[in-house]
């Protein structure tokens, strides 16, 4: 099991309770102007949408992200905000799409279909700096620290470090430079939820790759779109 992996799994089980512990405590005393939901940390299971024929997930895909958002409530129950902030999200896709490089230093993306190749892993793993945006709508109160929240919005992103890892018994071709990889990450977002749980989902608005087709011709269009939960922290 990877590093990472350790670390999501320990998370899964441990976040929950620090966190409905650290916001009961910050509610004790009543504060007419609070805020809320300032730090954030979730995991996520990431799918693929978009994808050429026969492109699908194998093995590992799923992420974390944490960061903080400036909550700013616009109405005199401060029920309603809107929030900025900065972000990081980690994640990996197990998939059978090759990516790799011919004699010219070109790309080769080629569909690893399981009766033709063998191969151990396949790996995409994009690692993001964000600004994300949220319009935030709650039923809490000074005096509340359960309460029902609606967050909508979406993330500006720069991927700062990818890797594609493709291995299989006495080969390992990795690859840190794809011409067609698009560094600039646009999401939409949604979390919704009570207390301590939320779900989270988000969509790409843009693809991994720009011009970018399979050895067979056909269009790399992939998209992405992650379901998970997220914990809030004041």
């Amino acid at each position: 099991m990877q590093l990472y992996q350790k670390v999501l799994l320990g998370f899964f089980f441990c976040f929950p309770f620090a966190a409905s512990y650290s916001q009961e405590d910050s509610k004790i005393a009543v504060d007419s102007l609070y805020r809320e939901d300032q730090f954030y940390i979730g995991i996520n299971y990431n799918l693929l949408a978009n994808t050429p024929k026969d492109v699908s997930l194998r093995g590992f895909s799923g992420g974390l992200q944490l960061g903080y958002l400036r909550d700013m409530p616009i109405n005199k129950r401060r029920n309603v905000a809107i929030a900025v902030g900065a972000g990081l999200t980690v994640d990996t896709y197990g998939q059978n799409l090759f990516i790799g490089e011919d004699e010219n230093e070109q790309s080769i993306f080629t569909v690893l279909m399981e009766d033709d190749v063998s191969f151990d892993r396949n790996r995409l793993s994009v690692y993001v700096a964000e600004i994300p945006f949220e319009f935030r709508w709650r039923t809490s109160t000074p005096e509340s620290y359960k309460f029902w929240r609606i967050h909508a919005g979406f993330r500006v992103g720069y991927a700062f470090f990818y890797k594609s890892k493709f291995k299989q018994t006495g080969n390992e071709v990795n690859q840190t430079n794809i011409e067609e990889f698009d560094p600039l990450r646009l999401t939409t977002t949604l979390a919704f939820g009570y207390n301590t749980f939320n779900f989270f989902a988000s969509y790409s608005i843009n693809p991994f790759f720009d011009n970018a087709t399979t050895t067979e011709g056909e269009a790399i269009d992939i998209r992405t779109i992650k379901l998970g939960l997220i914990f809030y922290i004041l």
